[in-house]
This record gives structure tokens, sequence and C-alpha cells, in this order.
């Protein structure tokens, strides 16, 4: 609800006149919530004068204390970028003015302007979003997580319910005629029906210290590449029950954005290299339920940001995103079942290229935890991936320990109704047996693979390799095909084919969508 429009202050802050010393055009940018004005290298937030369930600036000191906080809370992630804040005054001849004397009349957060062509939301439009990029936004995340302050007094099932009613709510007051009343009502049941299931899981990690002084609203506009480091900035400073919430419903906000961007393969990326660092498996169960609401939220942002519009062509726009996140957050609630899929075969027969092809077409959304056998072993020898370990890491009992390991964390995750892939060499029968006993234990489907390619073509694939976690070497490899694997009841795939042949040949066995 606008609580009044602030068009004095909206004039000023888009005049030249506002800015003394400053170079160039002033440039302004619409939200829900704020209007951002970009000059010369300073950036210029005003929070507009509006009430919601969620955030409330209706008074100029509410203003005040929301701009000081986002200060703070941002310094965590962005130092260089929030500067201070600054007052709008009004001087004795009622002429505004930034700062110096006169009556504050409202507040703006200062930022030093950076490259809007970095902002990773426009980067995806473009299709320059890569793997590293996202590998090094996923480590970002992980260490803003790790140093978040634990805030159990959040979170928990009934914050859920929250964030669930708050949506509901907003559906009813803005989307009637926009949004289908059926598919809200669905949402609302299928949502709260979730969360009675997993709610001794929501406050057992609350309890545990799950529950952090987060983001809270991660998505790819608000993150940034300034000397190719992602910047996350623009975190929740006006709602603790936005911002203090469990790390995994942080994380699906930038999960649910690069999925629901046509970016599953990224989306996997971030997915998998954020379970490497932290080990959350046990909270991938609540993926569906907090990738879900992150997309309900999505649709109740954009209803909101329609009110304000007034381009018809504008509002149309946002009508038809909002009908887009609400469809999105109906899937996310449904997940699709689980699978455990394991790929065997000699070092060089592409493996990892398969594993990383498979994974975000697999089971829910963000698709499958790849498990790989090099980067389990490195672990338990307290090795970094790209480290290569000596002859005692290969002994017969490191082995053992490494596919051991590699079951009981796929087990984890096909428990919390998330999909696995396993990728190691699968030599023995013994090793190949432990994963169907354990898909048949979880109740899941469970596929083998084993490819095989031509001597040359291994021999060239592995001496080639660069940067791998992978130790192997041609005489590794002349040593795996020296031992066979003996009765294999796995499916033989040909991977001397190129990499995207075998992936499509795969992705059909599966019945998977064909890349």
């Amino acid at each position: 609800m606008i609580i009044e429009h602030q068009d004095d202050i909206l004039q000023f802050l888009a005049s030249e006149r506002a800015y003394p010393g400053s170079r160039g055009p002033v440039e302004r940018i619409d939200t829900h919530g704020a209007v951002v004005f970009l000059v010369g290298d300073r950036a210029y937030k005003l929070k507009r004068a509006v009430r919601y369930d969620y955030m409330d600036f209706s008074t100029v000191a509410r203003r005040r204390d929301a701009c000081e906080a986002e200060v703070r809370i941002n310094s965590r992630t962005a130092p260089n970028l929030y500067l201070g804040t600054v007052a709008i005054v009004r001087r004795p001849d009622g002429s505004l003015k930034l700062d110096g004397p006169g009556e504050p009349i409202d507040w703006l957060v200062e930022m030093r302007r950076f490259d809007q062509q970095t902002l990773l939301d426009r980067r995806a439009r473009r299709g320059d979003l890569d793997v590293s990029t996202m590998i090094a936004v996923a480590d970002a995340v992980a260490e803003l997580h790790a140093s978040a302050e634990a805030r159990s007094d959040h979170g928990g099932p009934d914050s859920m319910r929250w964030v669930v009613n708050g949506n509901t709510a907003a559906f009813d007051e803005d989307g009637t005629g926009v949004v289908d009343t059926a598919s809200v009502r669905d949402l609302h049941r299928l949502s709260h029906e979730t969360i009675d299931r997993v709610a001794g899981q929501l406050e057992e990690r609350r309890r545990g210290g799950r529950v952090r002084q987060c983001h809270g609203d991660l998505h790819l506009r608000n993150i940034c590449t300034i000397d190719d480091r992602p910047i996350l900035f623009d975190a929740v400073e006006f709602n603790d029950e936005i911002a203090c919430v469990d790390v995994l419903y942080d994380l699906a906000f930038l999960l649910m954005d690069v999925h629901v961007r046509r970016l599953p393969d990224l989306a996997n990326v971030v997915h998998n290299r954020y379970m490497t660092i932290t080990d959350d498996l046990a909270g991938l169960s609540l993926l569906p339920l907090f990738q879900s609401c992150r997309a309900a939220i999505r649709a109740k942002t954009s209803l909101a940001a329609a009110r304000l519009e007034q381009a018809s062509e504008s509002t149309a726009s946002l009508h038809v995103r909002a009908r887009d996140y609400l469809e999105a957050a109906l899937m996310f609630i449904r997940p699709a079942r689980p699978r455990l899929v394991a790929i065997g075969g000699v070092s060089g027969t592409g493996k990892s290229t398969l594993a990383a092809g498979l994974a975000p077409r697999l089971g829910p959304p963000p698709g499958a935890i790849v498990i790989r056998s090099d980067a389990v072993r490195k672990r338990l020898c307290g090795a970094a991936p790209t480290d290569r370990l000596g002859p005692e890491g290969y002994r017969p009992e490191v082995t053992d320990a490494v596919y051991q390991a590699m079951g009981e964390r796929a087990g984890r995750v096909v428990d919390a109704g998330h999909s696995a892939i396993v990728d190691g060499v699968f030599g023995r029968p013994g090793d190949r047996r432990t994963l169907d006993t354990l898909a048949r234990a979880a109740g899941v489907a469970f596929t083998g693979l084993y490819l095989d390619a031509a001597t040359d073509q291994l021999e060239a694939r592995v001496a080639g390799r660069m940067h791998d976690v992978s130790d192997a070497t041609v005489d590794v490899l002349h040593a795996q095909l020296e031992r066979t694997p003996g009765p294999l009841g796995w499916t033989r795939v040909d991977a001397s084919v190129p990499p995207g042949d075998v992936l499509r040949h795969v992705s059909s066995l599966l019945s998977l969508a064909t890349p």
C-alpha cells in the first residue's frame, strides 16, 4: 500500500541539479520498495513510502532506520559498495538539497556505482553466465552463511506458515482476475501439507543453528561481479522474519531464480558446489518447499510492482511474470520422484562429463547431487581437490573406505527425497551390489551404467587432462584395464562417440528430456 507518493522528492532526485559536481544524465530504476538514481560514480536509493505485510516504510523515521540498517547489513558482503546514508533536507526557501542545514524529510542510501551490465540477471539474459562464475557465487553464499549470526529466535515451521499465508493473502488482494484462483488454493494447501510433514525437521534446524541472519533476497539481480569476483548486495534489512531464515531457504531463492530462467545446468552447479562445502544433505528434503515459497514470493512481488506501474504494457508484462512464477511454485511443491544412477568405467570414459550433463535433468530441481569417487578420496585423505595423492592414497583399504563413503552419501541424498549420481570405476562386483541394495532399501529407481571406449581413445583423454580432480595417469588406466569387472548387470554404454551423443543416448535410456 502506498502511504505517500513522494512526488516532489522523486522529481528532485531525477534532476541533475540534485547532484552538484556530478557529470552525466540521471538514470532511474524502480522496484516495488525503492527507487534508485544512478548519476556519475554514485547510486542513491530512496525507500518508497509504502506499507506491506512484510515491509513498512510508512514514516520518515522508519525509512531512515532502514537506510542505516541496509548499510550495516550489506557491509558483510559488499563493504566497498555501501558508503553511508544521506539526508534529503528542505531548506527555508522550500527547495530540496542533499545533506546540509534544513529539515530532513527523507533519507537515501549512498552507494558506489558499478557497471549494471555485470549484474548476473543481465549476464543471464545475454547468455554469458558461466560455470566458473556460479561456482564462485556458491562459494560466496556458503561463506556468508558460515559467518552469519545464528538466530534461533526466528525460523522453524511457524516462519514458513507465515510466508505461505502472506503469499496467499497477497494473491487474494492483488491477483484477482490476474492469477488463477484454483492454483492459488492448490498452492496454499500443498504448502501447508508439506510444512506439517517436515515441521519437526524445520524446528530441529532452527534449534541447531541453521537459521541465521542471511541475505534474504538472494537472486541474480542482487549479485554483480567486480574484478571477476561475485558481490552479494541488497540484502534484506527491513524485516528479520525475511532475513533471519534457514540457510537453505536463503539459497533456495538463487536456485529457483536460475532454474526459472531456464539455466538448470547452472542451478545444479551452485547446488552441488554449496553441498560439497556445507555437507547439508539432510536439508535436501526441504528444497521443494523452499523453492516453491521463493517462486510464490516473486509472483507476489510482481503483482505488487504491477500496482505501481502507470504504463499498461509494463503492467501486462508483470502480470504474465506473476502467473509464470505461480506455475513454477506449483511445480516445485510437486517434486519428481528421486532416482539413483551409478556411472562406472575406467578412467577416460567420460563418467564425470556424463554425470554433469545428467545431473540437472534428474529428479527434483535443481537436479541430482553428484558423488565423485576422486573427490571423496581427496576429502578422506585430507587433500585439496587438485592435490595429487601418492600411492598411500590408493591402498585397498582406502579404496574400500571411498566406496563405503560414496554409498553412505548417496543413501543420505535419496533418503532426503533427492536424486544422486555416483561416479566411480566400479570395477568390483561388491561395490556395484552395494548401490543396488541401497536403492531397493530406499525404494527408489536405480540405473547402473558402465562406459566403454577403445584403449587408444582412453589413453589420449587421460593424457590430455589438466586441472582435474582425478589423479589417473596412462599407467593407472592400463592397470584398470587389466582388471576385468566380472559379470556387470549394468547397461553398457559406448563412450567412444562424442560426449553430447553419449548424453543424448543415456537421457533416452533414462526417459529424460533430450538435451
